[in-house]
């Protein structure tokens, strides 16, 4: 049996849009060397562009940094404050995709490189990409498409430093990804 070799995406041409309602952004960071804090951003938005082209697809996405979530009420705010996010200054993290490669011959796994943006620092990130399917949603009747996604940054790339509590924290932070984008509907 030969295998059929994928170059594109099973999906409609069009700016596929986020599922806010069905995506999530999570993050896991080392706490004094001996174990993970584990929390996720609740606000999130995005893009999928489909082209014809697998090379000319692309990703967009904004995530809202005071919308941190650890479980930890305290802790969250002082994540928030100017002694590590501080997003007053720095209310965004954004993400724009540089390139988009299908790296099995199914389609289902892929990567996804580009551009990620903390504060007016951009450095570039590598994520290892999951296409879980598209399915129509009998909520909506729409076509979603599912991926997972996971990928790593060092905060200090980003100017993200914690004062005098710099060992308290890792400096890798492990990134995990679960998306749905809807089908554009064209009239």
């Amino acid at each position: 049996m030969t295998s059929k070799t994928v170059t594109k995406l099973p999906l409609a041409p069009g700016k596929w849009e986020l599922d806010p309602s069905h995506s999530n952004i999570g993050f896991a960071i080392r706490h004094l060397g001996v174990s993970k804090v584990r929390g996720r951003f609740a606000q999130l938005e995005g893009s999928l562009q489909i082209a014809e082209n697998s090379g000319d697809h692309s990703v967009a996405a904004t995530v809202g940094l005071g919308s941190i979530d650890t479980g930890n009420a305290d802790r969250d705010t002082h994540i928030r404050g100017a002694d590590f996010l501080n997003v007053e200054k720095r209310p965004t993290m954004t993400f724009r995709s540089t390139r988009v490669r299908i790296t099995n011959d199914d389609g289902e796994q892929g990567q996804l490189d580009g551009e990620l943006t903390i504060g007016g620092v951009t450095q570039p990130i590598t994520f290892d990409v999951e296409f879980g399917g598209v399915q129509t949603s009998v909520v909506d009747g729409l076509p979603h498409a599912g991926f997972e996604a996971t990928g790593q940054l060092r905060r200090r790339d980003f100017g993200l430093h914690f004062g005098a509590g710099e060992a308290v924290l890792g400096d890798r932070i492990a990134i995990e990804l679960d998306v749905q984008f809807i089908e554009p509907q064209h009239t």
